[in-house]
C-alpha cells in the first residue's frame, strides 16, 4: 500500500532528508533567525534595551538617506555599477569559457586557467595597493610619463573615466572564477552533437553558434538571476579599498554601502545602518521577483521559482 500525503513522503525519503538536515539547519540559523534583527531599522536602538527593549521610532532611521540628498545618486551608482558588472561579466566569462573549451593542448589550457583564476584570490587591499603604486600620483606610470613631459598624472584624478576603470578591474578579478562555471556547463554538453556537426562539415564557429551558446543558455539565465538578487548591494571591499575617502571620486563611485560606512564613523547609529540594509533588501527583492516574472514569460524553464 502506497504511503500518501506529506508525512508519508517524509517517511519514504527520511534518509535523504536526514542528509539535507545539516544544510537546512545552517540556513535557518544563519539566514532566517537573524531576520528578526530587521526590527532595528524601525527602532531607536540602545545597548541597554537591546533589540526588544529599544523604543520604536517609525521611519526616522530612513530620513538620513533623504536628508543627505544623495539617495538617488547612491541608488543610481549602485544599480549601474552592478548592471555593468553583470552584463560585461557574463560576456567575458562566456567568451573565455568558449575559447578555453576549444583549446586542445591540455598543458596550455591548464596554465591559462590558472593565470585567469589567480586574481580571484587576491584581496581588494592588495589590489588597491598595486593600483596606487602603479597608477597613483607618484606611481610607476606617473614617473614614466614624466620623462615625456606629462607631469602629475594619476588615474585617481580622472573622475569621469573612473567608472570604466572600476568595471575593468572587476572583470580582471572575477572573470576567472565565472569562467570555471561556464566551462563546467560546456563539459556537460553532449559530445555526440559536436561529433555529428563535425561529420556534417560544420566549422568551429558554427558549432559554437548553434550548439555551445544555446547549450549555455540555462546556465547564463540562472547566473544572471542570481546576480540580479544583489544588484542594489555594492561590493564594499572593492569600492572602499579602491576609492576610500577620495572626495574627487565620490560623485561617480560612491555606493550605498560605502556611504553608510562613512556615516557610521561619524555617527555610530546602528538603526541607520539597519535601515539602509532594509532599503537595499526591498529593492533587491522587488528586482529579482520582477526579472524572474519577465523570464517566466519568455521561457519558464529558465526561472528560479
Amino acid at each position: 500500500m502506497k504511503r500518501k500525503g506529506f508525512w508519508g513522503q517524509v517517511r519514504k525519503n527520511r534518509t535523504l532528508l536526514c542528509m539535507l538536515l545539516p544544510a537546512l539547519l545552517y540556513v535557518v540559523i544563519f539566514s532566517y533567525i537573524p531576520m528578526f534583527g530587521i526590527t532595528i531599522a524601525f527602532k531607536d536602538y540602545n545597548y541597554n534595551g537591546g533589540i526588544l527593549g529599544s523604543p520604536w521610532c517609525g521611519f526616522k532611521n530612513f530620513e538620513y538617506l533623504k536628508i543627505s540628498g544623495k539617495l538617488w545618486a547612491l541608488t543610481r551608482n549602485t544599480l549601474l555599477y552592478n548592471l555593468a558588472f553583470i552584463v560585461f561579466g557574463i560576456i567575458f566569462e562566456v567568451g573565455f569559457a568558449v575559447m578555453l573549451s576549444e583549446i586542445t593542448k591540455k598543458t596550455f589550457k591548464k596554465v591559462t586557467q590558472a593565470f585567469m583564476f589567480l586574481p580571484y584570490f587576491i584581496s581588494w587591499v592588495v589590489v588597491s595597493t598595486i593600483m596606487l603604486n602603479i597608477f597613483g600620483q607618484n606611481g610607476v606610470l606617473s614617473n614614466v610619463l614624466a620623462h615625456f613631459g606629462i607631469e602629475d598624472f594619476s588615474i585617481y584624478q580622472q573622475i569621469r573615466q573612473w567608472p570604466v576603470i572600476m568595471v575593468a578591474i572587476r572583470i580582471w578579478k572575477q572573470t576567472g572564477y565565472g569562467t570555471v562555471v561556464y566551462l563546467a556547463a560546456i563539459a556537460g554538453l553532449s559530445q555526440e552533437m559536436f561529433e555529428a556537426a563535425s561529420i556534417d562539415g560544420a566549422s568551429i564557429w558554427q558549432k559554437i553558434r548553434y550548439i555551445t551558446i544555446p547549450g549555455l543558455k540555462p546556465t547564463i539565465f540562472i547566473m544572471f538571476l542570481l546576480s540580479v538578487g544583489n544588484i542594489f548591494r555594492g561590493d564594499f571591499g572593492m569600492f572602499y579599498q579602491l576609492v576610500g575617502n577620495n572626495q574627487l571620486l565620490l560623485e561617480t563611485s560612491d555606493v550605498i554601502d560605502t556611504f553608510v560606512y562613512r556615516s557610521l564613523i561619524t555617527s555610530p547609529n546602528i538603526g541607520m545602518s539597519a535601515a539602509a540594509g532594509f532599503y537595499q533588501s526591498v529593492l533587491c527583492f522587488v528586482t529579482i521577483v520582477s526579472v524572474n516574472w519577465l523570464v517566466k514569460k519568455v521561457d519558464p524553464d529558465y526561472t528560479l521559482f
